[in-house]
């Protein structure tokens, strides 16, 4: 059976094959415990600052400022949880945008519940916060500002580093969700100016169930996992050391191939979205036309639903929904309903996502596939 073409690389991302050599030995002869003090704990204790480094020197910090997690929601959790507790003394308001991910605006949520306050910025219908409202925000007891960077589903590039300058002006914590970015724009910690920032390996060619958090020194969060003292006593537990391997190594490719990467991905990004304009007249591009993921593409078809076109090319083309419309009920993304997309053409969204693996041939299928596709289900 052929497989169809994926085009969901914001989704989850295949292990790179140099990423799976990497962290093969430690799944086989170099199974020991990092904390051993014996033989078998050494090479994989050395191999985890290795790879401490290899996630540093992408991010550009000091590798006593990468701890490693079980991926970006854990990141997140940390970054949030972490940051509230350990400030709740000074203040108890966060800041975020109305379109970051679940595992952020979930966080937020639970804080709730426990007496922080959460300012919910609403952005463009470009996807994008204005600078300006974040300022408006802060008050007194503003402890943290956590905007993303890139947005999974449409793609738009935040303006963290003015963001970051604003929150540290008034000596407010600055963290971002850059699951989506590493790997696929640049994410120098120093050039952005957060404080803290989420890493998720399966972003990036690494297994699911690994992620980095970057902790600016010297700054301190409450641990949320208590036990031994691993990664610097600050989360405790028995190391991934294959996985941790892995999301090192897809780190040290990120940095060697990324401006090859964002070109390539950008020429066949802007091929889909051509490809498709030229066949179908009812569409629109979601998400900032310029200051965006490479790799990203959000379309709409209007008057269309997303579940149908998805279901009509399913055998054919891998890809995401917007919106998923059950009986005569809709649910459109958060994402697409902030930035305020009539219903008529949220409803008919989806996200072309593409990878390091895509090919041209691959995109100029997809081009055929959707377009028929689109105009079968419109009835032309």
């Amino acid at each position: 059976m052929v497989q169809p073409i994926y085009l969901d690389y914001n989704g989850t991302t295949p292990i790179d094959p140099e990423v799976l050599a990497a962290m093969r030995p430690f799944l086989e002869a170099e199974f020991g415990n990092p904390s051993s003090s014996h033989w078998y704990g050494i090479a994989p204790r050395r191999a985890i600052e290795k790879a401490r480094q290899q996630v540093s020197g992408l991010l550009k910090c000091e590798p006593g400022e990468i701890i490693f997690t079980s991926g970006g929601t854990e990141s997140n959790n940390y970054a949030i949880q972490g940051l509230a507790y350990a400030l709740q003394d000074k203040g108890n308001h966060i800041i975020a945008s109305a379109v970051e991910h679940p595992a952020v605006t979930g966080v937020c949520r639970y804080l709730e519940k426990y007496g922080f306050e959460t300012t919910f910025l609403p952005v463009d219908k470009y996807g994008m916060v204005d600078v300006e409202d974040v300022e408006k925000s802060i008050h007194s007891e503003t402890i943290l500002i956590t905007v993303m960077h890139a947005n999974n589903e449409v793609g738009t590039i935040q303006p963290i580093a003015e963001i970051a300058e604003i929150a540290k002006t008034h000596k407010i914590a600055m963290h971002t969700d850059a699951a989506q970015s590493v790997g696929k724009i640049p994410t120098d910690v120093n050039a952005l100016g957060v404080d803290l920032l989420s890493v998720a390996g399966h972003k990036l060619y690494a297994p699911k169930g690994v992620g980095a958090l970057y902790i600016r020194n010297p700054l301190r969060l409450e641990k949320l996992c208590y036990g031994a003292a691993q990664e610097m006593d600050r989360r405790a537990g028995t190391e991934n050391v294959g996985s941790i391997v892995a999301l090192g190594m897809a780190c040290e490719i990120a940095g060697r191939d990324i401006r090859g990467d964002m070109a390539q991905m950008s020429i066949l990004r802007n091929r889909l979205h051509a490809g498709l304009a030229d066949n179908l007249e009812e569409i629109r591009l979601n998400g900032h036309p310029d200051l965006r993921l490479p790799n990203t593409l959000s379309l709409s078809f209007k008057d269309l639903e997303a579940n149908r076109i998805l279901e009509e090319i399913g055998l054919d083309v891998a890809a995401s929904a917007g919106a998923a419309c059950h009986s005569d009920v809709i649910d459109i993304s958060h994402v697409l309903t902030a930035m305020n997309v009539p219903l008529e053409w949220a409803k008919g969204t989806i996200r072309f996502s593409i990878g390091r693996m895509t090919t041209r041939e691959e995109i100029d299928k997809v081009v055929s596939v959707v377009s028929r596709a689109v105009e079968w289900l419109a009835g032309k």
